[in-house]
Protein backbone atom coordinates (compact mmCIF):
# COMPACT_ATOMS: atom_id res chain seq x y z
CA UNK A 1 0.00 0.00 0.00
CA UNK A 2 1.43 3.79 -0.96
CA UNK A 3 0.85 6.16 2.04
CA UNK A 4 1.49 9.62 1.12
CA UNK A 5 0.85 10.87 4.54
CA UNK A 6 4.21 12.08 6.88
CA UNK A 7 4.42 10.89 10.33
CA UNK A 8 4.05 12.86 13.09
CA UNK A 9 7.70 13.27 13.64
CA UNK A 10 8.16 14.90 10.06
CA UNK A 11 4.78 17.31 10.03
CA UNK A 12 6.15 18.55 13.38
CA UNK A 13 9.96 18.94 11.43
CA UNK A 14 8.17 20.68 8.87
CA UNK A 15 6.07 23.02 11.11
CA UNK A 16 9.50 23.66 13.11
CA UNK A 17 11.07 25.04 9.92
CA UNK A 18 8.68 27.13 8.46
CA UNK A 19 8.38 29.04 11.94
CA UNK A 20 11.85 29.33 12.12
CA UNK A 21 12.46 30.84 8.57
CA UNK A 22 9.14 33.02 8.65
CA UNK A 23 10.44 34.35 12.51
CA UNK A 24 14.12 34.59 11.85
CA UNK A 25 14.13 35.10 7.99
CA UNK A 26 11.53 36.30 6.17
CA UNK A 27 11.55 39.42 7.99
CA UNK A 28 15.22 40.43 7.02
CA UNK A 29 15.60 38.76 3.64
CA UNK A 30 14.19 41.51 1.63
CA UNK A 31 17.68 43.70 3.08
CA UNK A 32 20.01 40.83 3.14
CA UNK A 33 19.24 40.42 -0.16
CA UNK A 34 19.79 43.87 -1.63
CA UNK A 35 22.78 43.96 0.68
CA UNK A 36 24.20 40.66 -0.74
CA UNK A 37 24.72 40.70 3.04
CA UNK A 38 25.50 36.82 4.15
CA UNK A 39 24.05 36.84 7.67
CA UNK A 40 26.27 33.46 9.33
CA UNK A 41 24.29 33.62 12.95
CA UNK A 42 21.44 31.83 10.59
CA UNK A 43 22.93 29.28 10.68
CA UNK A 44 23.43 28.93 14.39
CA UNK A 45 20.02 28.55 14.83
CA UNK A 46 19.69 26.37 11.97
CA UNK A 47 22.23 24.48 14.27
CA UNK A 48 19.80 24.57 17.48
CA UNK A 49 17.08 23.03 16.05
CA UNK A 50 19.17 19.95 14.61
CA UNK A 51 18.82 20.76 11.23
CA UNK A 52 22.73 20.82 10.05
CA UNK A 53 22.26 17.18 10.78
CA UNK A 54 19.05 16.36 10.43
CA UNK A 55 19.62 12.74 8.76
CA UNK A 56 23.11 12.03 10.55
CA UNK A 57 22.70 9.10 12.30
CA UNK A 58 22.51 10.24 16.40
CA UNK A 59 25.74 8.21 17.21
CA UNK A 60 27.41 10.78 15.01
CA UNK A 61 26.02 13.91 16.27
CA UNK A 62 23.16 14.10 14.03
CA UNK A 63 19.07 14.20 14.64
CA UNK A 64 18.46 10.56 13.23
CA UNK A 65 15.70 11.76 10.70
CA UNK A 66 14.98 9.91 7.30
CA UNK A 67 16.05 11.31 3.95
CA UNK A 68 12.11 11.98 3.16
CA UNK A 69 12.88 14.82 6.24
CA UNK A 70 16.09 16.02 4.57
CA UNK A 71 13.90 16.81 1.75
CA UNK A 72 11.21 18.48 3.59
CA UNK A 73 13.94 21.07 5.82
CA UNK A 74 15.06 21.69 2.09
CA UNK A 75 11.66 22.62 0.24
CA UNK A 76 10.53 24.46 3.80
CA UNK A 77 13.98 26.56 3.65
CA UNK A 78 13.83 27.62 -0.33
CA UNK A 79 10.25 28.49 -0.01
CA UNK A 80 11.76 31.39 2.01
CA UNK A 81 15.33 31.81 0.15
CA UNK A 82 17.67 29.45 -1.90
CA UNK A 83 20.21 30.43 0.50
CA UNK A 84 19.20 28.84 3.30
CA UNK A 85 18.67 25.33 1.09
CA UNK A 86 22.50 26.04 -0.21
CA UNK A 87 24.07 25.42 2.83
CA UNK A 88 21.76 22.18 3.78
CA UNK A 89 23.07 20.98 -0.10
CA UNK A 90 27.13 21.65 0.61
CA UNK A 91 27.43 20.96 4.41
CA UNK A 92 24.79 17.76 4.59
CA UNK A 93 23.87 16.50 1.02
CA UNK A 94 27.79 17.08 -0.77
CA UNK A 95 29.48 17.05 2.49
CA UNK A 96 28.35 15.13 5.84
CA UNK A 97 26.37 12.28 3.99
CA UNK A 98 29.77 11.61 2.06
CA UNK A 99 31.97 11.46 5.11
CA UNK A 100 29.21 8.86 6.33
CA UNK A 101 29.37 6.63 3.43
CA UNK A 102 33.08 6.93 2.62
CA UNK A 103 34.72 8.21 6.11
CA UNK A 104 36.67 6.19 8.51
CA UNK A 105 35.80 6.26 12.21
CA UNK A 106 38.19 8.37 12.82
CA UNK A 107 37.27 10.62 10.33
CA UNK A 108 33.45 10.45 11.07
CA UNK A 109 34.57 11.73 14.39
CA UNK A 110 36.66 14.18 13.78
CA UNK A 111 34.56 15.64 10.66
CA UNK A 112 31.24 14.69 10.56
CA UNK A 113 30.70 14.68 14.78
CA UNK A 114 31.14 18.46 14.70
CA UNK A 115 29.39 19.40 11.59
CA UNK A 116 26.11 17.38 12.33
CA UNK A 117 26.27 19.08 15.31
CA UNK A 118 26.55 22.72 13.37
CA UNK A 119 30.01 23.36 15.50
CA UNK A 120 31.52 23.43 12.32
CA UNK A 121 30.29 24.26 8.62
CA UNK A 122 31.64 22.41 5.08
CA UNK A 123 31.08 22.86 1.40
CA UNK A 124 32.15 20.34 -1.81
CA UNK A 125 35.11 21.58 -3.83
CA UNK A 126 34.56 20.21 -7.34
CA UNK A 127 33.99 22.74 -9.99
CA UNK A 128 36.73 24.59 -11.31
CA UNK A 129 37.05 27.70 -13.49
CA UNK A 130 37.24 25.62 -16.34
CA UNK A 131 35.73 22.28 -15.27
CA UNK A 132 31.90 21.94 -14.28
CA UNK A 133 30.03 19.53 -16.33
CA UNK A 134 32.91 17.92 -17.54
CA UNK A 135 34.24 17.10 -14.57
CA UNK A 136 37.60 15.07 -15.35
CA UNK A 137 39.05 18.53 -17.49
CA UNK A 138 39.43 19.76 -14.08
CA UNK A 139 43.29 20.58 -13.09
CA UNK A 140 43.51 20.08 -9.48
CA UNK A 141 46.19 18.02 -8.84
CA UNK A 142 47.79 15.80 -5.55
CA UNK A 143 51.32 14.27 -5.34
CA UNK A 144 52.85 12.11 -2.54
CA UNK A 145 55.67 13.58 -0.21
CA UNK A 146 56.24 10.54 2.88
CA UNK A 147 53.39 10.22 4.49
CA UNK A 148 51.40 13.47 3.24
CA UNK A 149 49.94 14.50 -0.17
CA UNK A 150 51.09 18.33 -1.52
CA UNK A 151 47.56 19.52 -3.11
CA UNK A 152 47.40 22.59 -5.80
CA UNK A 153 44.72 23.77 -7.44
CA UNK A 154 41.61 26.59 -7.58
CA UNK A 155 37.51 25.69 -7.07
CA UNK A 156 35.02 27.96 -8.16
CA UNK A 157 31.27 28.88 -8.04
CA UNK A 158 31.81 27.01 -4.63
CA UNK A 159 28.90 27.67 -1.90
CA UNK A 160 30.11 28.69 1.27
CA UNK A 161 33.19 28.72 -0.14
CA UNK A 162 34.47 31.77 1.72
CA UNK A 163 32.79 30.55 4.98
CA UNK A 164 32.60 26.41 5.75
CA UNK A 165 35.36 25.09 7.70
CA UNK A 166 36.18 22.21 6.18
CA UNK A 167 35.76 20.95 2.34
CA UNK A 168 36.17 17.81 0.33
CA UNK A 169 38.75 18.65 -2.55
CA UNK A 170 38.71 16.58 -5.04
CA UNK A 171 42.00 16.41 -7.65
CA UNK A 172 44.08 13.83 -9.77
CA UNK A 173 46.29 11.82 -8.19
CA UNK A 174 47.74 9.87 -11.27
CA UNK A 175 48.84 12.15 -13.98
CA UNK A 176 49.27 9.40 -16.41
CA UNK A 177 45.60 8.65 -15.96
CA UNK A 178 44.99 12.44 -16.14
CA UNK A 179 46.47 12.87 -19.54
CA UNK A 180 44.59 9.79 -20.57
CA UNK A 181 41.52 11.24 -19.22
CA UNK A 182 40.64 8.11 -16.97
CA UNK A 183 38.61 9.38 -13.93
CA UNK A 184 39.82 6.46 -11.62
CA UNK A 185 42.84 8.42 -11.53
CA UNK A 186 40.88 11.08 -9.15
CA UNK A 187 40.83 10.75 -5.61
CA UNK A 188 39.74 13.35 -2.59
CA UNK A 189 40.58 15.07 0.30
CA UNK A 190 39.96 16.80 3.46
CA UNK A 191 41.07 20.03 3.73
CA UNK A 192 40.66 22.50 6.81
CA UNK A 193 40.17 26.00 6.55
CA UNK A 194 43.46 26.80 8.31
CA UNK A 195 45.65 24.19 6.73
CA UNK A 196 48.81 26.48 5.24
CA UNK A 197 48.79 27.60 1.54
CA UNK A 198 44.65 27.76 1.96
CA UNK A 199 43.57 31.26 0.66
CA UNK A 200 39.69 31.81 -0.04
CA UNK A 201 37.16 34.63 -1.67
CA UNK A 202 33.81 35.43 -2.15
CA UNK A 203 32.10 36.28 -5.83
CA UNK A 204 30.47 39.24 -6.18
CA UNK A 205 27.83 40.59 -8.48
CA UNK A 206 25.83 37.69 -8.99
CA UNK A 207 22.24 37.59 -10.48
CA UNK A 208 20.87 35.64 -7.01
CA UNK A 209 20.93 34.34 -4.13
CA UNK A 210 22.69 37.42 -3.06
CA UNK A 211 21.84 36.79 0.63
CA UNK A 212 24.64 33.56 0.34
CA UNK A 213 28.21 33.14 0.07
CA UNK A 214 29.44 31.96 -3.08
CA UNK A 215 32.81 32.10 -3.63
CA UNK A 216 36.35 29.96 -4.65
CA UNK A 217 39.08 28.62 -2.95
CA UNK A 218 42.60 27.71 -3.74
CA UNK A 219 45.16 25.33 -2.44
CA UNK A 220 48.80 26.12 -3.20
CA UNK A 221 51.18 23.67 -1.75
CA UNK A 222 48.77 22.26 1.18
CA UNK A 223 50.10 19.93 3.06
CA UNK A 224 47.50 17.05 3.72
CA UNK A 225 48.08 13.79 5.84
CA UNK A 226 47.29 10.50 4.33
CA UNK A 227 44.56 9.90 6.81
CA UNK A 228 42.63 13.02 5.24
CA UNK A 229 42.13 11.46 1.83
CA UNK A 230 38.48 9.62 1.63
CA UNK A 231 38.24 6.57 0.81
CA UNK A 232 40.87 4.67 -1.65
CA UNK A 233 43.28 6.29 -3.93
CA UNK A 234 41.53 6.87 -7.15
CA UNK A 235 37.73 6.63 -5.83
CA UNK A 236 37.46 10.33 -5.93
CA UNK A 237 35.67 10.12 -9.21
CA UNK A 238 32.98 7.19 -7.67
CA UNK A 239 32.77 9.58 -4.42
CA UNK A 240 31.32 12.81 -6.49
CA UNK A 241 29.02 10.66 -8.32
CA UNK A 242 28.01 9.32 -5.26
CA UNK A 243 27.81 13.35 -3.78
CA UNK A 244 25.75 15.30 -6.71
CA UNK A 245 23.00 11.94 -6.31
CA UNK A 246 22.33 13.48 -2.24
CA UNK A 247 22.80 17.08 -3.91
CA UNK A 248 20.30 16.72 -6.42
CA UNK A 249 17.58 15.68 -4.31
CA UNK A 250 18.14 18.70 -1.62
CA UNK A 251 18.24 21.07 -5.01
CA UNK A 252 14.85 18.92 -6.24
CA UNK A 253 13.48 19.54 -3.02
CA UNK A 254 14.16 23.54 -2.51
CA UNK A 255 13.72 23.88 -6.01
CA UNK A 256 10.04 22.56 -5.11
CA UNK A 257 9.74 25.15 -2.67
CA UNK A 258 10.36 27.90 -4.76
CA UNK A 259 7.19 26.91 -7.19
CA UNK A 260 4.92 26.59 -4.05
CA UNK A 261 6.15 30.33 -2.53
CA UNK A 262 5.49 31.40 -6.29
CA UNK A 263 1.89 29.88 -6.34
CA UNK A 264 1.08 31.44 -2.52
CA UNK A 265 2.57 34.90 -3.52
CA UNK A 266 0.56 34.71 -7.01
CA UNK A 267 -2.47 33.60 -4.93
CA UNK A 268 -2.72 36.11 -2.41
CA UNK A 269 -1.88 39.05 -4.79
CA UNK A 270 -4.79 38.06 -7.56
CA UNK A 271 -6.97 37.63 -4.27
CA UNK A 272 -6.15 41.09 -3.44
CA UNK A 273 -5.12 43.18 -6.65
CA UNK A 274 -8.57 44.47 -8.43
CA UNK A 275 -8.72 45.63 -12.18
CA UNK A 276 -12.13 46.92 -13.78
CA UNK A 277 -14.27 46.41 -10.24
CA UNK A 278 -12.97 43.27 -9.49
CA UNK A 279 -9.95 41.23 -8.40
CA UNK A 280 -8.15 39.23 -10.86
CA UNK A 281 -8.38 36.43 -9.39
CA UNK A 282 -11.80 36.12 -11.79
CA UNK A 283 -9.53 36.38 -14.69
CA UNK A 284 -9.16 33.17 -16.56
CA UNK A 285 -5.38 33.61 -17.61
CA UNK A 286 -4.57 34.47 -14.11
CA UNK A 287 -6.34 31.97 -13.20
CA UNK A 288 -4.68 29.46 -16.06
CA UNK A 289 -1.14 30.80 -14.39
CA UNK A 290 -2.35 29.42 -10.85
CA UNK A 291 -3.52 26.02 -11.84
CA UNK A 292 -0.40 25.27 -14.15
CA UNK A 293 1.77 26.31 -10.60
CA UNK A 294 -0.42 24.03 -8.43
CA UNK A 295 0.03 20.92 -10.69
CA UNK A 296 3.75 21.90 -10.86
CA UNK A 297 4.54 21.89 -7.18
CA UNK A 298 2.92 18.58 -6.94
CA UNK A 299 3.82 17.03 -9.33
CA UNK A 300 7.43 18.11 -8.65
CA UNK A 301 6.68 17.13 -4.55
CA UNK A 302 5.95 13.31 -5.86
CA UNK A 303 8.89 13.35 -7.63
CA UNK A 304 11.10 14.55 -4.92
CA UNK A 305 9.61 12.15 -2.58
CA UNK A 306 9.99 9.16 -4.88
CA UNK A 307 13.76 9.84 -4.35
CA UNK A 308 13.32 10.19 -0.70
CA UNK A 309 11.73 6.88 -0.32
CA UNK A 310 14.02 5.02 -2.33
CA UNK A 311 16.81 6.40 -0.60
CA UNK A 312 15.33 5.42 2.63
CA UNK A 313 14.79 2.04 1.04
CA UNK A 314 18.76 1.53 0.12
CA UNK A 315 17.99 1.48 -2.99
CA UNK A 316 19.44 4.38 -5.81
CA UNK A 317 18.31 7.05 -6.45
CA UNK A 318 20.12 8.45 -8.91
CA UNK A 319 17.59 8.03 -11.50
CA UNK A 320 14.61 9.68 -9.91
CA UNK A 321 16.59 12.37 -8.39
CA UNK A 322 18.02 13.07 -11.83
CA UNK A 323 14.46 13.74 -12.91
CA UNK A 324 13.19 15.44 -9.59
CA UNK A 325 16.02 18.00 -9.92
CA UNK A 326 15.41 18.59 -13.93
CA UNK A 327 11.95 19.01 -13.34
CA UNK A 328 11.69 20.98 -10.47
CA UNK A 329 14.06 23.06 -11.23
CA UNK A 330 13.22 24.22 -14.78
CA UNK A 331 9.30 24.17 -13.31
CA UNK A 332 10.35 26.70 -10.45
CA UNK A 333 12.00 29.17 -13.51
CA UNK A 334 8.68 28.88 -15.08
CA UNK A 335 6.48 29.82 -12.09
CA UNK A 336 8.73 32.56 -11.28
CA UNK A 337 8.13 33.91 -14.15
CA UNK A 338 4.44 33.42 -14.35
CA UNK A 339 4.28 35.11 -10.70
CA UNK A 340 6.01 38.29 -12.17
CA UNK A 341 3.66 38.45 -14.81
CA UNK A 342 0.49 38.03 -12.27
CA UNK A 343 2.00 41.09 -10.30
CA UNK A 344 2.50 43.05 -13.50
CA UNK A 345 4.83 46.39 -12.61
CA UNK A 346 4.79 45.50 -9.19
CA UNK A 347 6.57 41.66 -9.80
CA UNK A 348 9.09 43.54 -11.65
CA UNK A 349 10.22 45.61 -8.22
CA UNK A 350 11.95 43.63 -5.41
CA UNK A 351 8.68 45.42 -2.68
CA UNK A 352 7.41 41.87 -3.61
CA UNK A 353 9.25 38.61 -3.37
CA UNK A 354 8.76 37.20 -6.83
CA UNK A 355 11.70 38.97 -8.63
CA UNK A 356 14.08 37.27 -5.85
CA UNK A 357 12.51 34.42 -6.68
CA UNK A 358 13.12 34.48 -10.54
CA UNK A 359 16.75 35.53 -9.77
CA UNK A 360 17.30 33.25 -7.27
CA UNK A 361 16.02 30.08 -9.12
CA UNK A 362 17.95 30.79 -12.73
CA UNK A 363 21.25 28.98 -11.07
CA UNK A 364 19.75 25.61 -10.08
CA UNK A 365 19.08 25.35 -13.68
CA UNK A 366 22.86 24.75 -14.00
CA UNK A 367 24.20 23.80 -10.52
CA UNK A 368 24.39 20.29 -9.71
CA UNK A 369 24.44 18.72 -13.36
CA UNK A 370 22.89 21.56 -15.82
CA UNK A 371 19.37 21.10 -17.23
CA UNK A 372 20.95 19.73 -20.70
CA UNK A 373 22.66 17.20 -18.81
CA UNK A 374 20.23 15.73 -16.89
CA UNK A 375 17.95 15.70 -20.23
CA UNK A 376 21.03 13.28 -21.80
CA UNK A 377 20.56 11.21 -18.88
CA UNK A 378 17.26 10.34 -18.71
CA UNK A 379 17.35 9.87 -22.34
CA UNK A 380 19.84 7.29 -22.05
CA UNK A 381 18.23 5.79 -18.93
CA UNK A 382 14.66 5.17 -21.17
CA UNK A 383 16.65 4.31 -24.20
CA UNK A 384 18.41 1.54 -22.05
CA UNK A 385 21.68 3.13 -22.65
CA UNK A 386 22.45 3.73 -18.93
CA UNK A 387 21.38 1.71 -16.24
CA UNK A 388 21.10 2.26 -12.64
CA UNK A 389 22.25 0.16 -9.90
CA UNK A 390 19.79 -1.63 -7.73
CA UNK A 391 21.48 -1.03 -4.44
CA UNK A 392 22.92 2.42 -3.27
CA UNK A 393 26.73 2.72 -1.60
CA UNK A 394 26.63 3.34 2.34
CA UNK A 395 24.43 4.95 3.40
CA UNK A 396 21.48 3.74 6.07
CA UNK A 397 18.33 2.68 4.56
CA UNK A 398 15.40 3.89 6.75
CA UNK A 399 12.83 1.20 6.08
CA UNK A 400 10.61 1.85 9.52
CA UNK A 401 9.99 5.68 8.78
CA UNK A 402 9.71 5.56 5.22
Amino acid sequence: MINFDLTEEQTALENTVREFVQGEVAPHIKEWDEKQHFEKSVFTKMAELGLLGVCIPEEYGGAGFDYVSLGLVCEELEACDTFLRVVMSVHVGLNSLSLLTWGTEEQKQKYLVPQAKGEKLSTFGLTEPNAGSDVIGMKSTARRDGDDWILNGEKMWISLGNTADNFLFFCWTDEEKRKNRDHSGMSCFIVERDFEGFSSGTLHGKMGIRAGDTGYFTLQDVRVPQENMLGMEGEGFKIAMFSLENGRYTVASGATGVIRACRDASVSYANTREVQGQTIANFQLVKQKIAEMQADYEMCRLLWLKAGFQKNEGRSSAKAASLAKWQATTRSETAASMAIEIHGANGYTNDYPVERYLRNCKAAVIYEGTRDIHTLMQADWALGLKKEPKARVGLPAFKANA
